[in-house]
């Protein structure tokens, strides 16, 4: 889930969409062609990816993923059936895709915050885990919608959604792993171990307080999908839930 330098784009999907924006060649208008709105051809295609890509995150978030289709997606983002599958081989393309537009905020947050810390030679290692953590949480409260469709009901349930899922918590315990070792923590000879049960443990706590506060309520109530920040209150309950794991986790770290 997660990169070793900011910017990278992360495990990326790159056989769910098809056209310039998969690397392949566009059409004979490409970049030379004619503007439309003063965008080319490779330009309008990369507006209409982004497009359904809010789309999405607001349908999935409202009224999750089984009750949303690709209709509706294509009509809240003004965009046709036919320029839908120009972009996306389906919904599950879509969702695969808005998950890892995700990732790459979640790790240029994290990944900024951390070379902060490295810049003022911060070697504190309980106040850099408070930081990047309060980071980490911030990425999916300061707008629910994106902890609604990453942990919450919003979610897509499929073998091939699962699996990304999967691959991106891998990915997120190896991020773990380049934190302790840039902070000089120490730790045991299944610190990858550790860092897979770590990540597994604040995501669930996310998925918990989506519950608990009532913030995942958006998906299949039909309520406003409008960006929604946490309240002051639920965000802090959060923080602490999981600087409390973080550190019962990592007090036993360098005999693991």
């Amino acid at each position: 889930m997660w990169t070793w330098r900011h910017g990278s784009r992360g495990p990326g999907r790159e056989g769910l969409y098809v056209g310039p924006m998969a690397g392949q060649a566009g059409d004979d208008e490409g970049v030379k062609g004619r503007r439309i709105r003063g965008l080319n051809a490779v330009e309008r295609r990369a507006r209409r990816r982004e497009d359904l890509l809010d789309a999405g995150l607001e349908l999935f978030s409202a009224q999750g993923f089984q009750d949303t289709s690709i209709e509706q997606i294509c009509k809240r983002a003004f965009v046709g059936t036919k320029s839908f599958y120009e972009v996306f081989t389906g919904k599950e393309a879509l969702y695969l895709a808005l998950l890892d537009r995700i990732v790459v905020d979640v790790t240029g947050r994290l990944t900024s915050a951390l070379d902060e810390l490295d810049e003022r030679g911060d070697r504190d290692e309980s106040g850099a885990a408070r930081a990047l953590i309060r980071h980490f949480a911030d990425a999916f409260v300061d707008d629910v919608r994106v902890a609604r469709v990453t942990f919450g009901e919003g979610r897509a349930v499929t073998p091939l959604a699962e699996a990304h899922r999967r691959t991106n918590r891998r990915w997120a315990a190896s991020f773990v792993e380049t934190v302790w070792r840039r902070l000089g923590i120490a730790t045991g000879p299944h610190a990858h171990a550790v860092a897979m049960g770590l990540i597994g443990g604040l995501f669930d706590i996310i998925a918990d307080w989506l519950l608990d506060t009532g913030a995942g309520a958006g998906a299949g109530t039909g309520a406003s999908t409008e960006a929604d920040a946490a309240r002051p209150a639920d965000r802090a309950v959060l923080q602490d839930g999981l600087d409390r794991f973080y550190t019962v986790v990592s007090s036993g770290l360098g005999d693991s």
